[in-house]
């Protein structure tokens, strides 16, 4: 059966102009299907369906005049965890956030409201976003519809996985190592991470502030341009947001290639990379080659490193920004503890999951006196090295193209004793965030069933080259059109 979110925003919006369906019909088709196939992806926290039907109804009155022309008017969305939503619980996936009700909105949240949108709900995610396959939810963990024996991805599972399987139009997540296009990759749907600074980080919640940014999932490449367009742009309330024009990332989509210079490091195909990975690369570029775009073989040297330096910096940050969950000013509290170092201790044994305690930890020890100067400092080198490799490509080429996963999605389960296993799902897509430049995860392949994605990267603030390549190669292709059979 054809459900509305086959279509895309600008089909749907001229449907809406028309009178054809309104936005109570876009709604209920949400909550219909997640009614549907809910108990079995598991992809949401919370649900706003009063708020959400209450809006619906208010934008009905406003379909066919000038108040109803942004092309987000009344689409629905879901939106991680971790973004905070005024009056809308935010847990974050922890017991430590269970019953938060943020008193503010995020940027992020309070410009999709300015966009029209309407939040369906808030959607599962690795506990603070330290995961890379949704089972680190301090509540239940998020399924892939492709398989429902299959992770999702992490941290933003919930967000790719609730778009995989129809429950709603687009999402956001966030990514910090590969959180938004690693489970885009394994859900076959197409997420982006911005530059860094792009989007206000202002009511994240943080876990690495040098690495964290929020970005779209979508349905397709378009889409996806649309939302990161409604998203983006300096904010007074975030110090790092950077004070640079948002181009129209809609213009850039013309599917043209001719004369693109496509990089492609040996390191992203090499040891580790599963051959039906590889081999769908390989035939993507064939894909950009037929249009017009040539491609060579490069380095990137120091991209060894990127695993060691990132989970060294993340954890560093990570164990600074979770200091204030303490359970004095708010979440949740020990019942009774002995004397106030009693409370701070027992408090986060008890609310902070494994996964979380392993990298405050570490985090703590990279940051201790003795340590510091041979583990943070030489991994704020790294990273220096890290950033200068992208540099050096980009001053010869326009895009940087691989893999986003070495593998299809795992199952659940299978990587849950080994955290080092675990950590390396993320190889290809860290030394983006280390970088901050930005890139996209479009579908490029099957293996078995499950999806494949490619990985396009492009130079600080040039997501509309990034979504040029994407674009034309989804055009070229129809992977984006497989869904799971839920």
């Amino acid at each position: 059966m054809v459900s509305l979110f086959d279509h895309k925003v600008s089909e749907l919006h001229q449907l809406l102009h028309k009178k054809e369906i309104t936005v109570s019909d876009l709604v209920s088709e949400s909550y219909k299907r997640i009614g549907e196939v809910e108990d079995k992806v598991q992809a949401f926290l919370t649900l706003d369906e009063e708020r959400a039907r209450e809006a619906a109804k208010k934008m009905d009155i406003k379909i066919g005049t000038d108040e109803a022309k942004g092309l987000l008017f009344g689409m629905p969305i879901g939106v991680k965890d971790n973004i905070v939503t005024k009056g809308l619980r935010t847990t974050s996936a922890s017991k430590i956030l269970e019953n938060f009700d943020p008193i503010y909105d995020a940027t992020a949240a309070s410009k999709l409201q300015n966009a029209e949108t309407i939040t369906i709900g808030k959607l599962n995610m690795d506990e603070f976003a330290m995961g890379s396959s949704n089972e680190n939810s301090g509540f239940k963990a998020t399924r892939n519809p492709w398989n429902l024996e299959r992770v999702p991805g992490g941290s933003s599972g919930g967000s790719a996985a609730s778009v995989a399987a129809g429950e709603v139009l687009f999402s956001l997540g966030s990514d910090t190592g590969g959180s938004i296009r690693q489970p885009a990759s394994y859900c076959g749907v197409v997420g982006l991470k911005p530059t860094y600074g792009r989007v206000s980080r202002f009511g994240l919640i943080a876990f690495a502030s040098s690495l964290d940014q929020i970005g779209p999932i979508t349905r397709t490449v378009e889409d996806n341009a649309y939302l990161l367009q409604a998203i983006s742009g300096v904010d007074p309330m975030d110090s790092t947001s950077a004070n640079v024009v948002v181009p129209s990332y809609a213009e850039a989509l013309t599917g043209d290639v001719k004369g693109l210079k496509i990089a492609v490091p040996k390191e992203y195909l090499g040891e580790g990379v599963n051959e039906e990975v590889r081999q769908s690369v390989l035939d993507s570029l064939k894909v950009l080659e037929k249009m017009g775009a040539t491609w060579e073989e490069v380095s990137l040297p120091h991209s060894k490193y990127a695993l060691a330096t990132y989970y060294l910096l993340s954890s560093s940050e990570a164990s600074a920004n979770l200091a204030r969950f303490d359970g004095v000013r708010y979440g949740y509290r020990t019942p009774d503890p002995e004397n106030l170092i009693d409370l701070y201790k027992k408090t986060r044994a008890e609310g902070f999951g494994d996964e979380v305690k392993r990298r405050i930890m570490l985090g703590t020890f990279a940051l201790s006196s003795g340590y510091y100067d041979a583990y943070y400092k030489k991994a704020q080198k790294a990273r220096t090295l890290i950033k200068q490799d992208f540099e050096n490509v980009f001053e010869k080429y326009d895009v940087i193209i691989g893999p986003t996963a070495p593998t299809p999605a795992f199952k659940i389960g299978e990587n849950m004793s080994d955290p080092l296993t675990m950590y390396a799902n993320d190889i290809l897509t860290i030394p983006v965030n280390l970088a901050g430049v930005p890139g996209i995860s479009v579908p490029c392949g099957f293996s078995n069933g499950l999806p494949l994605g490619l990985q396009i990267i492009g130079k600080h603030f040039d997501e509309s080259t990034v979504y040029r390549v994407a674009h034309a190669f989804e055009q070229a292709t129809d992977y984006h059109k497989q869904k799971p059979g839920l």
